[in-house]
């Protein structure tokens, strides 16, 4: 939490001399009815009824109401997360043969598309969203739209395509996010991000670093997705071929250009990672004025302090 006028909460200590005021009245009466009445038994037979702890229990709720009011006074303030008004993010997926291995059930590809579909549930409607299709080569299947369906329709009607491009994805997200629609002020670019998802490593096309370098310098960070396990294997002609993902490849690429480096083993590691990317992209945190919280408990005191008061006494503190 923080406070928009930190300087008035100086006031507190006026809230503070005050209940110290009350500590030193109370004790300097004690001492007054001590001398006025010597004898204990006397004091019992002229007031027979002290208010007792019930008087500090509403000098205690009217304090902390006010103390409540200066801190309102400070106009406190804290962190939300609002959807962005505008951002793009194109998903890079990998549709090579290697997706088709089944550590990761029903199949690598299948919960990669099932996952993708969950992303595209979290992020707001005013997000951009692109895809790109790779293997050995990479294709922008859709532009960066808010037409989420339709980017959803694009990634069930993905198919399987031989070898992998890592960095000839990187390329196409580049081109797509150029043709993504530009800022209302041209002075204030428009956010955006790639998000790669391989189960395997760079075997044709461009390598990494020459993507690398093209992030770089366009100022996009590339989040990478490493997918699959050490056990993964696809069957060609009846041999069993392993396809691990490069877990060291798809780190260095999110190190290297500012972006976030997730290993998913399973589905739910997949969506969880798409979640936080989601959550990230998708969303800024904003300061936001909570006063009339501070306020509405410092009536609730006061109120509760007369009340108790008034019950007890039959007169307002």
């Amino acid at each position: 939490m923080g406070f928009l006028h930190p300087d008035r909460l100086w006031w507190l200590l006026a809230v503070v001399a005050l209940i110290a005021a009350y500590v030193v009245v109370q004790v300097t009466r004690r001492s007054t009815y001590a001398v006025r009445f010597t004898n204990l038994a006397l004091l019992d037979v002229v007031a027979p009824k002290r208010p007792g702890w019930r008087r500090h229990v509403t000098a205690g709720v009217f304090g902390v109401g006010a103390a409540l009011l200066v801190v309102a006074l400070a106009e406190p303030t804290t962190e939300v997360k609002v959807p962005r008004e505008r951002a793009t993010v194109v998903l890079a997926i990998d549709v090579s043969l290697s997706m088709e291995a089944t550590d990761i059930l029903p199949s690598r590809f299948e919960a990669a598309q099932d996952a993708a579909d969950e992303f595209l549930d979290t992020v707001p409607e005013t997000i951009n969203v692109g895809l790109v299709a790779f293997a050995g080569s990479a294709n922008v299947m859709v532009p960066p739209t808010t037409d989420h369906e339709l980017v959803r329709r694009a990634v069930d009607d993905l198919v399987l395509a031989e070898g992998t491009g890592i960095g000839e994805a990187i390329f196409a997200s580049l081109t797509a996010i150029e043709s993504a629609p530009p800022a209302d002020d041209p002075d204030e670019p428009v956010p955006a991000t790639i998000v790669v998802l391989s189960d395997g490593e760079t075997t044709m096309g461009r390598p990494n670093a020459d993507g690398i370098d093209a992030a770089n310098e366009a100022g996009v960070p590339v989040s990478t997705i490493a997918f699959g396990t050490e056990d993964g294997v696809i069957f060609i002609e009846g041999e069993a071929i392993p396809v691990p993902p490069d877990l060291g490849a798809m780190e260095q690429i999110a190190d290297a250009t500012g972006g976030v480096f997730f290993e998913a083993e399973s589905e739910q590691e997949l969506e969880a990672a798409y979640a936080d990317l989601g959550s990230s992209i998708g969303f800024e945190t904003e300061e936001q004025p909570i006063t009339e919280w501070f306020i509405g408990a410092a009536l609730v005191g006061l109120l509760g302090a007369a009340v108790l008061s008034l019950f007890w006494f039959a007169r307002l503190p």
